[in-house]
């Protein structure tokens, strides 16, 4: 319980999640990838080819990336020598926040690919909560001058510049790198 209230926050939205919260969390960081990893081995052990893409969320800072991806690389050479068996694997991060989509010529230096999470960076690119807005019945101030709710259409000025910065961005660096989208905007595709 000590360690549940140290770790206790405000506003979690912008705190201690993601790569921040796996980066002090030792035994937490290792724990997804472990089970990824020994279920891709046990499926190409029986012949299917797997290949697990393990994305790393809420990557601001490359050394964030790289500390995690580290760990990922080091849980994947135990699982392949304790199954004896060679694992496929590629390591990519979520570009939720608006540093990540502008320092992505950094970030791609280690991601494989980009994931963008489109309801965490609409929240931190515009400042505004999308669980504030859909439990409100009454419109902020600025959802009363936007044309659209931005959680349901993407903001395509201010959100999809950051995609496309970081599209761009990280293409430069790793030409071909694999993108996606995920979230509201991705389900409404």
């Amino acid at each position: 319980m000590a360690r549940v209230h140290e770790l206790h926050e405000f506003n979690p939205m912008l705190g201690f999640r993601g790569a921040a919260s796996a980066s002090s969390i030792r035994k937490s960081r290792a724990c997804k990838p472990v089970l990824v990893l020994e279920a891709a081995a046990d499926a190409t052990k029986q012949g299917f080819k797997a290949k697990p893409e393990i994305m790393i969320p809420l990557v601001g800072f490359k050394k964030e990336l790289d500390l995690q991806v580290a760990i990922v690389h080091e849980v994947a050479a135990l699982v392949q020598k304790e199954k004896k068996v060679k694992i496929s694997y590629s390591v990519g991060t979520m570009i939720e926040i608006p540093r990540g989509a502008l320092t992505a010529d950094e970030i791609a230096q280690t991601a494989e690919f980009f994931s963008f999470g489109t309801n965490d960076l609409t929240q931190t690119c515009l400042g505004m909560s999308r669980d504030d807005l859909v439990r409100s019945s009454v419109p902020t101030p600025r959802m009363k001058i936007m044309k659209k709710n931005p959680f349901a259409s993407i903001d395509q000025t201010g959100v999809g510049q950051l995609v496309q910065i970081a599209a761009e961005r990280g293409n430069k660096t790793r030409p071909g790198i694999k993108l996606g989208i995920c979230g509201e905007h991705g389900g409404r595709s």
